[in-house]
């Protein structure tokens, strides 16, 4: 007679941006060797759906649409009731923010963790201190390791064959043996973008030194790719749009160096594990988001007493100077990119 052994299942709840999501996945990565034999899924939005079902230790990624089908309360009431009947053992929440928390207390899971600093942190049955002085992906790690001072692991994505031939048509095109840099120009908040023209002032030195630059970001910073490039005539492509998450990934393994603001694509420089260079304008990398691996650094003014003015930046800068991008040179830069390039 067969016996049915009750399968052992974990829910793991990240719907922040994309860069929270990409630095879910070293978590998730050590989850699955702290819980072995347990079946790991992500309840996400859709924009982060790509990162978790290219990770090998996601088994199932659940989409929550908080903005639109499941934004009311009742409405999340109904989505965590059909949650329910995955019969969930274990929960693990590295979002902070009241609607996870109502979405915690409607699942009903016994074994619960999340972070003390959460919005109505009293509906996890464990909560773990939220260590500001370490990095996000470590500190992410606190939910299954009681200390740990160990560098995170870089995140791990399954990319498909398909994808790696698209990748090497499209660099085909330009020329194999070209040498490449990335550069992503684009983020959400606008304190945090460094100048398009002091990014011109860097393409064109890298074009001087012979690289040819791909400008990625996502559809919505075409535009933008496409004003740092108009006066640009050679050895330079605007990419933004024309790749997936995992597609980037892909063409960013291509190139020597990624430059970008503090944004999702330093964490996509790590799934690729190549140097990246972060810079910092309205941020700091004391807040624990800077590029991690032993390649990668960042760059920063120092000294303004405005700065940070938050940890996520604004729309325009408070005090309408904008003195932490304007008065961080490109020289400084490029002095940087120079060193890192020369050492690869």
């Amino acid at each position: 007679m067969e016996i049915l052994v009750e399968e052992k299942k974990i829910v793991v709840i990240q719907t922040a941006f994309l860069g929270d999501a990409i630095l879910s996945l070293p978590f998730i990565q050590r989850l699955s060797k702290q819980y072995p034999g347990y079946k790991i899924d992500v309840i996400t939005i859709e924009q982060d759906k790509e990162v978790f079902k290219a990770s090998p230790f996601v088994s199932d990624v659940i989409i929550l649409d908080k903005r639109n089908k499941h934004r009311s309360v009742f409405a999340l009431k109904r989505f965590a009731g059909e949650v329910k009947k995955r019969n969930y053992s274990l929960l693990f929440s590295l979002h902070r923010s009241l609607r996870t928390s109502l979405l915690v207390l409607f699942l009903e899971i016994p074994e619960s963790y999340g972070f003390d600093n959460s919005t109505l942190p009293s509906v996890y049955k464990y909560r773990v201190k939220y260590d500001h002085t370490k990095h996000e992906a470590e500190r992410n790690l606190l939910l299954v390791v009681k200390n740990t001072d160990s560098q995170p692991e870089l995140p791990h994505l399954k990319i498909d064959e398909s994808i790696k031939t698209k990748i090497d048509s499209f660099i085909q095109k330009i020329g194999k043996d070209r040498k490449f840099v990335a550069i992503a120009p684009g983020t959400v908040w606008e304190t945090k973008r460094y100048p398009e023209e002091q990014f011109i002032v860097i393409i064109k030195h890298l074009v001087a030194r012979d690289y040819f630059v791909f400008l990625i970001g996502s559809k919505s910073e075409f535009e933008l790719c496409s004003r740092v490039k108009k006066d640009l005539t050679k050895n330079i492509e605007n990419t933004a749009g024309l790749f997936s998450v995992i597609e980037s990934v892909e063409l960013l393994k291509r190139c020597s160096l990624l430059i970008t603001n503090d944004s999702a694509p330093t964490h996509l420089g790590m799934c690729a594990d190549i140097p990246v260079l972060t810079i910092y304008c309205s941020t700091v990398p004391q807040f624990g988001f800077y590029p991690y691996n032993k390649k990668s650094e960042y760059v920063s003014l120092e000294g303004l007493f405005c700065k940070p003015c938050g940890i996520h930046g604004y729309k325009k800068c408070p005090l309408q100077h904008f003195k932490c991008g304007n008065l961080l040179q490109p020289q400084i830069v490029i002095e940087k990119i120079d060193k890192m390039l020369d050492e690869k």
